[in-house]
Order: structure tokens, then sequence, then C-alpha cells
């Protein structure tokens, strides 16, 4: 299919994002906070990256299992487009219930649920390897005869189905819930209260959880996060923390067998020898501490505007239509986590960060213009304004952005 679902949904996701930011703050609701909102939005666009990769890695082994293996052909009609995203969301529900039992699949699925508070940024917080990881549950559907290209698209919908539900402004909906997932379900979802941990992991449809019995309504207030956070804005550190910390504890494990099994056992399982300590099963609003830093000076302006530069360079660099090669995608992709990285510095007062930031932004401007003339694309003010950019982040780096980490250690305050 030519269909590209993520050009489709994309604007309609910034408008929720937008609205809802409108409504928070015009209404003082306190949903966002300036440190998350940026951390979430870097975090969804280093993971733009994977998705060209994914992409070719779905049509070309899904490909064969459909071309080669497929006990029937499936037309793409609307139909059948309606059978596909409920097997999707049955097939999904499995997936999100390995990814919080196995540890493995925590690993992949924790960054999304690191975010300590619940709003439509926190849709976009998506890691960086959870897609690879959905996709291995999901090939049956081409040997039901599904198209690899139409999986992929209606994969995406259901995703995109998903977002609304990541809000605290819309509060029940009657009977609507008894069948599909809605706020209140997904709230619950992201909760640390010990009654909400591991449950309701429907994406479209809530009924599989009261199926298998997985189903609890909201009641007491949700507190967000994850019983150990990564406490750091760094989306490498949000990424890979639950990796580091499983290889650590299969490094450190005195038994063999407890080397391996530590990869496939539940996130609370601990190796022989290794059990010291109290295991959290749970955190109340009350009980969990929300993690904060000390910024750079000026830094919330700054960081303001580099989204929106950041953003149209993430487009420049994943857009299906763009000429750039495949190296020169892989250079810009490099770029865009050197940028993301950098802002988690900022956020934090980091002493490297200026000068990540300042290399990236000349890297950034130096790029753009290689490929408009390269390309041979008719664009001289847009080289012009990458240039101007670059110049003037640069000085404003240098102005404000001083310190030293000393001075910018985590300030811990209690959830509100």
């Amino acid at each position: 299919m030519g269909f590209n679902i993520w050009a489709f949904v994309t604007p309609i996701a910034l408008a929720l994002l937008i609205g809802e930011l409108l409504y928070s703050v015009g209404r003082k609701k306190g949903y966002f906070t300036f440190q998350e909102t940026i951390t979430n939005l870097g975090t969804a666009i280093a993971n733009q990256t994977v998705n060209l990769l994914v992409l070719v890695f779905i049509l070309w082994s899904f490909g064969i299992l459909y071309t080669n293996y497929s006990i029937v052909k499936m037309p793409t009609t609307w139909w059948s487009g309606l059978i596909l995203l409920v097997l999707i969301d049955f097939l999904f529900y499995w997936c999100h219930r390995v990814g919080h039992r196995v540890n493995i699949g925590w690993a992949a699925h924790m960054p999304h649920h690191s975010a300590e508070e619940m709003n439509i940024a926190v849709g976009l917080r998506a890691s960086v390897t959870m897609r690879i990881f959905s996709f291995l549950f999901f090939w049956p559907l081409p040997l039901l005869g599904f198209e690899p290209a139409f999986m992929y698209t209606m994969i995406g919908a259901h995703l995109f189905l998903s977002l609304w539900h990541h809000t605290k402004v819309i509060k029940t909906l009657g009977w609507f819930e008894v069948w599909f997932n809605t706020p209140s379900h997904h709230r619950v979802h992201h909760g640390t209260n010990k009654q909400y941990i591991d449950k309701n992991f429907g994406e479209f449809l809530i009924i599989w959880d009261k199926m298998f019995g997985t189903f609890e309504p909201e009641k007491e207030e949700v507190n967000y996060g994850v019983l150990y956070p990564p406490k750091s804005w760094n989306p490498v550190m949000i990424n890979f923390q639950h990796y580091i910390y499983l290889a650590k504890m299969s490094w450190q494990a005195p038994y063999f067998w407890d080397k391996i099994k530590i990869w496939f056992m539940p996130p609370s399982w601990r190796p022989r020898g290794l059990r010291e300590g109290e295991l959290l099963d749970g955190l109340t609003k009350e009980e969990f501490v929300r993690y904060e830093s000390v910024m750079f000076t000026n830094a919330k302006p700054y960081l303001i505007a580099q989204v929106i530069f950041g953003m149209a360079f993430m487009v420049f660099i994943i857009d299906g239509k763009s000429p750039l090669s495949g190296y020169e995608k892989i250079f810009g992709s490099g770029l865009l986590w050197a940028m993301v990285i950098a802002w988690g510095g900022i956020l934090e007062s980091r002493k490297w960060a200026p000068f990540l930031e300042i290399t990236r932004l000349v890297l950034m401007a130096g790029m753009v213009v290689y490929g408009f003339d390269k390309y041979g694309i008719s664009q001289p003010i847009l080289e012009y304004l990458a240039i101007a950019v670059a110049g003037l982040s640069s000085l404003w780096v240098i102005l404000f952005f001083r310190g030293s980490e000393d001075e910018s250690m985590a300030i811990p305050t209690a959830a509100k």
C-alpha cells in the first residue's frame, strides 16, 4: 500500500497535544511539567529514527511469510481492515502483557512507563526497542493472508488509537468503557499503586483484560511512573536503564543458569545470592518522589525553539520523499540522537552539554546546506535559516549555559 499512515496521523497527534497543553495552561490544571514534556518530545524524535529500519524488516521478513506460507490471501478492504485491527489488538494484548511480566520485554517497554505524569506527550514517549519487540508478536498475521504493507498501516492506526488514552482531561465514558479501552482504564495501567500494577493491557479493546483476569477499574488516585525510575532526562538512560540493570545482574549472578534466567523472569525476580534489600510492590502518590533537576539559565525559551527546529530536521532526515542516501540518513539520525541527549544535559546542567549542543548545531546546519546543494533543492532561504539558527543558538549556549554538575544536583520533590 502506498498510504503513509504516519504522515496522516502526525498532524492530528500534534493538534491533540497542543490542544491539551493549552487547556492545561488555561485552566491551570498542571498536567504538564516543562522538563518531562521536553524529554517526552525528545524521546519521540529519537524513536522516529528506527521507524525506517522497522519498516524494512517488516516488509522483508513478513513478506517472506506472506508470499510463501500464507494459508489464504486476504483482500485489502475496509472489512478486512476491521478484522485485522481486532487481531492486532489481541496479539498486542499478549505482547503488552509479556512486556510487563518478562524482564527483556520490560526493558523494551519500561521507557514509556517511566513518565511521571499523564498527558498526550506521554503517549509520544515511545521506547526505541519496543517497536521491534512488538512486531515479533505479529508473525501470525501474514500467515493468515494479510499483506505486510497493509499490516504496517493498520498497526500504525492501532498505535494512534492509543494516543488519546494518555490524558487526565477525560474522566469516564459510561457504557463505552465496557468494551473499549479509555483514558480511565489506561491511567490505571500507568499506575504504580499496588492494585494497578500489571493491569489493563488492552490497547483498543478492554475485553481481553476482562477475559483473562487483568482488568482493574480506576478507584484510588493514580500515581504515575515506575517503581525504580531512571531519575534522568537523558534518553539513553531512559531507553536502556533496565537493559543495563539486567546485564549487571547477569554478570554478578553467582550461578550460570541464573545469568541466563534473569532475562526471562518477571522484573521482581532476583538471582540467587543477589536478593538483598526489600523489593517494592507498589507506590502511592503520597509515597512517591518525583524527579526534577536544576536547568541552565534561560533554558526554557531555548529548548522550546529547539524542539520546533529539531522536528523540522527530523522530517528532513526520515521523510520517505527525502533524497538523502541511506548513509546520510544514518548520519542524520545520529545527529538527532546527539540533539536529544544534549537536551537532557541542558535540563540537568551537565558540563558536557554545551559542547555537544554547539557541535550538533553546526553539523546539522552543515548537513542541511550539504543536502540542499548536493541534490539541487533550490531553497536558499532555508539554508540561510539553518545557518542563522545554528549561529544564534550557539551564541545563546555560550552566553547562558554555564555551571557545573555539582551545582545542579537533582531536586527530589513530592509528587503533586
